[in-house]
């Protein structure tokens, strides 16, 4: 089949690659605009757009999937069917009534769990032993389509969101290629959504990863995974924000007043609601990431002062 892949971050490579690898013609990438990136605040090309320069593909890159002159050109290319991974932008019908085979999403989620721009932080948060990855087809409704398959993948106790979406990236490239297969050989029918077991999982700004050391270990551990790499954990020392790596939980302490530090030679922990938490890598504002016990040396922390909230 003739595809135009849609993709924007580096979660979407996977599946480009494979896409491009597969018997389907590649024949263009959309993606996001260049967007400001570095200290420079210089215009630099989306992931997908410089990996589909090297693989001598197309790019399209509207301002606004409902411009004319995007409508107009992906007419052109007459696609029978478009792959979408993480793209970042609403389709109108308009654009998904083009291609004959429609537009083809992978999300990572068991659908109808966790609808919406962050599926595998909220997962995460949430305690989810086991996720995974869908296959639909795009409806103007959000992420509410009707399935081609899914693959699914155990949550490690230590992942991070960003450990977790790398393998989902991985597992769900297969599932995108053999969903476009079936699709083109009439093997495959997509089946509506069930009505239950919906939940939905927003994107997760700055706020959101405040921590909130009254909160029980296991909260804290489960916020500070989910918001790990983006949009980061974090807490207030000293007045100035620092932000908090993944946690090790302790069973063996003395408990410790929620945000309160306890320094040792080799360590640093916080309190929580319940046991206290040992830190590992932090980020002070405007420094670069280092051991916790490191931070505390260097800045002098005693034991018995207190993150802010």
């Amino acid at each position: 089949m003739r595809v135009v892949f849609a993709g924007t971050p580096d979660v979407a490579i996977p599946a480009l690659d494979a896409i491009a690898q597969s018997s389907h013609d590649l024949i263009a990438v959309v993606t996001r605009p260049d967007a400001p990136s570095g200290r420079g605040r210089k215009l630099v090309a989306s992931p997908v757009a410089q990996r589909a320069r090297e693989l001598g593909v197309r790019v399209l890159r509207p301002e606004h999937p409902r411009d004319p002159d995007f409508a107009q050109q992906l007419k052109e290319l007459e696609p029978d069917c478009c792959p979408v991974v993480a793209y970042g932008a609403l389709l109108p019908q308009s654009i998904l009534d083009i291609p004959k085979h429609g537009w083809v999403n992978l999300h990572f989620s068991l659908l109808p769990a966790w609808r919406g721009a962050a599926p595998v932080q909220h997962s995460l948060w949430a305690g989810d032993e086991v996720t995974g990855a869908t296959a639909f087809r795009i409806v103007k409704e959000l992420d509410s389509g009707p399935t081609y398959g899914v693959v699914t993948e155990r949550v490690r106790p230590t992942d991070t969101a960003g450990d977790l979406l790398a393998r989902l990236s991985v597992s769900g490239a297969s599932l995108l290629v053999a969903t476009v297969d079936g699709i083109e050989d009439g093997s495959l029918e997509a089946r509506e959504q069930s009505l239950d077991g919906v939940s939905l999982a927003p994107k997760i700004l700055v706020e959101h990863a405040r921590i909130d050391w009254t909160e029980p270990a296991l909260a804290v551990d489960r916020r500070i995974r989910a918001c790990t790499p983006e949009p980061g954990a974090w807490s207030t020392y000293d007045g100035q924000r620092i932000k908090i790596g993944p946690v090790q939980m302790t069973s063996d302490r003395d408990p410790l007043e929620p945000g309160v530090l306890e320094v040792t030679k080799s360590a640093l922990y916080v309190g929580t609601a319940t046991d206290p938490v040992q830190l590992g890598a932090v980020k002070p504002f405007g420094k670069n990431q280092m051991y916790a016990a490191d931070w505390a040396r260097g800045v002098r922390v005693a034991s018995g002062v207190a993150f802010g909230g």
